[in-house]
């Protein structure tokens, strides 16, 4: 099938309780490892390119990627999203291109302006059949001992400001601050995500599908093995799996990942590295590094609830 929108996959998230996995991508290796972890799976999937993948591989080798990876798996629906666009002409370039998803990310600028900006890009992107995704709040992990609860208050999504943000500017799903972090070192101690403020946003925005970013949980056993390995990541922590299965249970319906991706593909290839010294072929520590990421990737779209949903997003 071709490449669809997230549109149905949120509407049948949202209705059934689980999340979909949104996976950036960087190179071929990643890519495969995430599609073949789906499509066994039988699972919604959302491929994501940051601004970092876009300047490491560029847009047309990326897509050229993914649009085999489309081809050669038919029966999974899979959108293409922009991850964390920062201006319209980005967003533009993305919908032009043929992406089916564009984030733009304005939410550093004051509420109107964020506004502003999202709706500009929403009407552009509607009119050729894409749909967006807005932030509003700024991400951080919730530690009480670095910041007080003014501070705290400041950095989570508003939920009464989350109604006006959508009602204003036409966003199709909306990236709340609930206390994740983007990176391998989110947080210094045990985490604490506002769950409870995805429920005041779910009440005041019922039908409405939010998004969770900075939402890797940097999976313990990949840090050993790096560490093991000649690395260096100590009190590296992520977001617990349970809490993002219980957010995916809630209005939550799509989930980033990132940073497990590159945790996994690192650990296995310093592990080939340092038991096999002499190795210089990339295939054969590519592959490896390819066949944690599925292995990782079929482990979160079990935490998710989406494995065997394929077939209803559609």
């Amino acid at each position: 099938m071709p490449l669809v929108t997230t549109k149905k996959m949120f509407e049948m998230a949202y209705k059934n309780g689980y999340a979909v996995g949104a996976f950036n991508v960087n190179n071929m290796e990643i890519t495969q490892g995430i599609v073949q972890a789906v499509a066994e799976e039988k699972a919604p999937l959302i491929l994501q390119i940051s601004r970092g993948a876009r300047e490491y591989a560029s847009n047309s080798y990326l897509m050229a990627i993914i649009n085999v990876a489309v081809k050669e798996n038919h029966d999974i629906p899979i959108a293409t999203h922009l991850d964390h666009g920062d201006n319209f002409e980005t967003c533009k370039q993305f919908v032009d291109d043929g992406f089916t998803s564009v984030m733009i990310d304005a939410s550093k600028l004051p509420f109107e302006e964020n506004i502003k900006v999202t709706k500009e890009v929403v009407e552009y992107a509607h009119a050729n059949g894409v749909v967006v995704e807005a932030e509003l709040g700024q991400l951080g992990g919730i530690e009480e001992h670095v910041v007080g609860v003014d501070d705290v208050e400041k950095h989570l999504t508003d939920p009464n400001q989350a109604v006006e943000f959508v009602e204003k500017s036409g966003v199709d799903s909306l990236a709340v601050a609930v206390g994740t972090s983007h990176g391998a070192y989110k947080f210094k101690t045990e985490p604490k995500l506002a769950l409870d403020r995805i429920q005041q946003i779910q009440d005041r925005l019922p039908g409405f599908p939010l998004v969770m970013h900075g939402s890797s949980s940097v999976l313990k056993e990949f840090i050993d093995l790096i560490n093991k390995y000649g690395g260096k990541m100590p009190n590296a922590m992520g977001v617990p799996e349970s809490a993002i299965s219980k957010a995916a249970k809630t209005a939550v319906c799509k989930v980033n990942i990132d940073t497990d991706l590159r945790l996994a593909v690192t650990a296995k290839i310093r592990q080939v590295f340092a038991e096999k010294p002499s190795e210089f072929d990339p295939r054969k520590y590519l592959g490896p590094g390819r066949d944690a990421i599925k292995a990782m990737v079929k482990h979160k779209l079990q935490v998710l609830g989406c494995t065997g949903k394929a077939g209803e997003c559609i």
